[in-house]
């Protein structure tokens, strides 16, 4: 009785999940395609990983809605993408313009990655010249007599001990 009981409020409450569904009427085939390649280009502003095309969020809905508009009012791809970019700054893009407001995003990692193999050799080499110095005449005597000392307090505390 309790399985029916459960299968009968899945079903019950399965539509509250449900979503409508955005279709689009494209005039040709060339349009559609070019649809999907910029909704495939563009970023999704409030995801940020995800193209619009892959994103529910409000905002890349409206993109969306935009990019659609926009064709159907016969904007060529770089007119749209010239929109969005001036709407919206470079950061909408996947790929953004080699530029010098874009440098950062470009040679960014790679400096990092030079910077960090740069310390990692420095931190190497400064371990090597400290493993490699030599100790004085002063500093092997002063360990000798430390060690000597050790020698003595371990077989007073052995003597002690039986």
């Amino acid at each position: 009785m309790r399985v029916i009981m459960f299968l009968v409020m899945a079903l019950l409450l399965t539509p509250v999940f449900a979503a409508p569904v955005v279709t689009y009427e494209f005039a040709s085939e060339e349009q559609e395609a070019l649809f999907n390649k910029l909704s495939n280009e563009l970023r999704c502003l409030v995801c940020q990983n995800q193209a619009i095309s892959d994103s529910n969020a409000d905002l890349a809905k409206d993109l969306r809605d935009e990019i659609y508009g926009m064709l159907q009012q016969g904007n060529s791809e770089e007119e749209i993408v010239e929109f969005m970019v001036a709407r919206y700054g470079d950061f909408v893009l996947y790929n953004p313009p080699l530029k010098p407001m874009t440098w950062l995003l470009w040679f960014g990692p790679a400096f990092a990655l030079l910077a960090g193999f740069f310390f990692v050799v420095r931190i190497i080499n400064k371990q090597k010249k400290s493993a490699v110095t030599e100790m004085s005449g002063e500093e092997i005597e002063r360990l000798k007599s430390l060690q000597s000392e050790a020698k003595a307090m371990i077989k007073t505390e052995g003597k002690e001990d039986k």
